[in-house]
């Protein structure tokens, strides 16, 4: 067992608070053990309030119990443990992911043991002879490694946990055994009311009252007798460290309700007791615009209390009197600055009268909503306090801004995903199908597209496309394919006859943006350039690669269909037989979109019963890995021949997980594929009834 510990410089060698204190009964009385409860929590985001929960619950059984030492229970004790406890749960969930065993042990003061010096510090302070309570924190990852407070830096997203004890705490210490690692501190009670000594840069407490020690927590630095640097420069410091540590947490955040919950949980109980933040999810509030507009409402999208039983009852109380999104009176306006606000009615729903600060959350001239804060036992808050919840609420509206344009554009996006799919695909009479569709990570929209509809006649058409390029540009030439190859369809026109209008179609498109260039700069006059939007647009002429087909059923129940098909420019199709061999069923053929007069044809086949039929993309066919595309040497054949015997939804599953595990990379374009297997005669003669309108009714 290996053993880091830290305590107070002028503990004795041979004290035993040199290590980790010894584990206790779960029963009281044990001599030296203390009285001690233990849990264990899951690894899971709940773990953090249910250890909180617990450290509360036992607090107030010990002092339920009368037990020797529990008079010394101050609520300010039982806050900082609460706080130490719930930065060790969150670490060791976040870091470790395992189970959590959280131990709570009260040692009374006893006096002076038989290893104990108290020569060694005639005040006392080392609190060898007084009440105090000791905490161990367990996870089951050993391995992980534990960097010392002067080694840890921001950027490790490491939290404050351990800086956070070496400023709280007592005596602290580390322990690593074969299976487990335990964090532990233990916590003084002050029965007099005597203060213990306070990290240096400790905020004044008439100051702040009650704690309010956010540099103190945020930036704590080593114990000294005498303070040398002056309180203002190190309040600044501390300041510097938590706007720090704010904007790193909120910078990453995407999701607006997400950003309200962080910005409530920096502020509790760090600089307030309670913290809401209401959010207005109109347009209201635009330049140019009042801050109030028809059907706009503000809604209460995170309520914080540092005592969570009361976040029931402060929403209850808050949500009856929103702060207004207008002015007025009150002194909120589109400025980011924080004015005193009244403490809100009923108290006793969550703690006694205090003082209230209330911010606009306002960027780009934009009110996104107003965070509320206060305090318990406060008569105002201090200046250097107001400037810091000002400076934390730009950050936030930034955040918010941010998280709201995003979402803005992920709408955009799914509205204009869904209507460049189709629907949903048709059931084929005697043919089962299968599709797999995933546009590129992070793609605004895919380019590459498929459809399979009742083409009417007793004929399905299927269609699968990839538009050469990505983005919305992409997109923009999907919305304009897929819709005119279903009208095509309809109207009774062959497969190569849709793609001889198709490829018309699309030329003229291009043809006519190169013209809208053209007048462009005619317009803007010689020498001009034309707009940047517009030459973008004309310079990146889009083209089609198209796979399409019409599937015609045998009937009679014998199984099987007619194809007929054509590609140009596509990935060309491949035919599983049953006996595993594999063939390509159509030849080559030019682009769509680039000679305008260009003629198609298209070629027929039988997919016999038990056949399989796969159509894809170019982002199966070229996924790269190390130089080597997918369909080198054959690969995607291979692929295929493998799948004899499997059905159209385990082959289609088969070749998309092929494809991913080809490269160590997610694929860097869309993917698309599709799968007709024509089914046996029993399966097709089954499919034939279901398919069959109704009969007359019987007599």
């Amino acid at each position: 067992m290996r053993t880091t510990t830290s305590s107070p410089p002028d503990s004795p060698p041979d004290s035993p608070r040199d290590g980790v204190p010894a584990a206790s009964a779960e029963a009281a009385g044990r001599p030296g053990g203390g009285y001690s409860r233990a849990a264990c929590l899951p690894g899971d985001p709940r773990a953090a309030a249910a250890a909180r929960q617990f450290v509360r619950t036992v607090f107030a059984d010990w002092t339920a119990q009368a037990l020797p030492g529990s008079p010394d229970l101050t609520e300010r004790l039982a806050d900082e443990a609460v706080l130490l406890v719930s930065e060790l749960v969150t670490n060791a969930v976040v870091h470790a992911g395992t189970a959590v065993e959280l131990r709570c042990r009260l040692e009374p003061s006893a006096g002076p043991g038989p290893y104990d010096h108290p020569q060694a510090d005639p005040d006392g302070l080392d609190g060898t002879d007084r009440t105090g309570v000791v905490i161990e924190v367990s996870d089951h990852h050993p391995a992980r490694p534990v960097r010392a407070r002067e080694e840890a830096t921001a950027s490790e997203g490491g939290g404050h946990g351990l800086q956070l004890i070496s400023a709280v705490a007592e005596s602290w210490g580390i322990t690593y055994r074969r299976a487990m690692k335990t964090v532990w501190f233990r916590l003084p009670a002050d029965p007099d009311g005597t203060a213990r000594p306070e990290p240096e840069g400790a905020v004044d407490n008439q100051l702040l009252q009650r704690g309010l020690r956010a540099a103190e927590l945020l930036a704590p630095t080593p114990r000294r007798a005498v303070r040398q640097a002056s309180e203002g420069d190190w309040v600044h410091q501390g300041a510097l460290s938590f706007l720090a540590e704010a904007s790193d947490l909120l910078s990453g955040q995407l999701d607006a309700d997400q950003v309200a919950s962080l910005a409530a949980q920096l502020t509790v109980p760090r600089l307030a007791d309670w913290c809401a933040v209401w959010l207005y999810d109109g347009d209201g509030g635009a330049p140019g615009r009042g801050i109030e507009a028809d059907g706009e409402a503000q809604r209460l999208a995170r309520v914080w209390h540092s005592s969570e039983s009361r976040i029931d009852s402060l929403r209850t109380v808050l949500e009856k009197d929103p702060p207004p999104m207008a002015g007025g009176d009150t002194g909120l306006s589109s400025t980011p600055t924080a004015v005193r606000w009244p403490w809100p009615p009923e108290p006793g729903g969550y703690g006694p009268g205090g003082a209230a600060l209330a911010c606009p959350l306002v960027a780009g001239g934009r009110r996104l909503g107003t965070l509320l804060l206060g305090r318990s036992g406060l008569l105002r808050f201090p200046d250097e306090v107001i400037g810091l919840v000002e400076d934390l609420c730009r950050r936030v509206a930034r955040a918010m801004a941010t998280a709201r344009a995003y979402s803005r554009q992920e709408r955009i996006s799914q509205v204009l995903q869904r209507r460049l799919l189709p629907r949903g695909r048709a059931q084929v009479p005697g043919v089962e199908s299968a599709v797999v569709y995933e546009p590129r990570e992070g793609a605004w929209a895919g380019g590459d597209f498929w459809d399979l509809f009742d083409a009417g006649d007793g004929r399905w058409c299927f269609a699968l496309g990839d538009v050469c390029g990505s983005g919305p540009e992409a997109a923009a030439v999907t919305g304009l394919a897929r819709p005119v190859l279903r009208l095509l369809a309809r109207d009774g026109f062959g497969v190569a006859e849709v793609l001889d209008r198709l490829n018309k179609t699309m030329a003229r498109e291009a043809a006519d943006s190169v013209a809208a260039v053209a007048a462009a700069v005619a317009a803007a006059g010689a020498g001009a350039e034309a707009p940047v939007e517009i030459r973008d647009e004309g310079e990146q002429a889009r083209f089609l690669s198209l796979l399409y087909g019409e599937i015609v059923p045998y009937h009679g129940g014998s199984g099987g269909a007619r194809c007929t098909l054509a590609s140009a420019g596509h990935p060309l199709p491949l035919v599983l037989g049953a006996d595993g061999a594999v063939r390509v069923v159509a030849a080559p053929q030019m682009l769509l979109g680039v000679v305008e007069d260009a003629a198609y044809v298209s070629e027929s086949f039988d997919l016999c019963a038990g056949e399989t039929l796969l159509c894809v993309t170019d982002g199966v066919t070229e996924r790269r890995s190390d130089g080597r595309l997918f369909d080198d040497e054959d690969g995607l054949t291979t692929a295929l021949a493998a799948c004899t015997g499997l059905g159209a939804t385990a082959i289609a599953e088969h070749i998309r997980s092929t494809v991913h595990a080809f490269a160590p990379t997610p694929p860097d374009d869309d993917l698309a594929l599709l799968v007709l297997q024509a089914a046996g005669p029993a399966t097709a003669a089954a499919g034939a009834v279901a398919a069959a309108p109704p009969g007359p009714p019987l007599p």
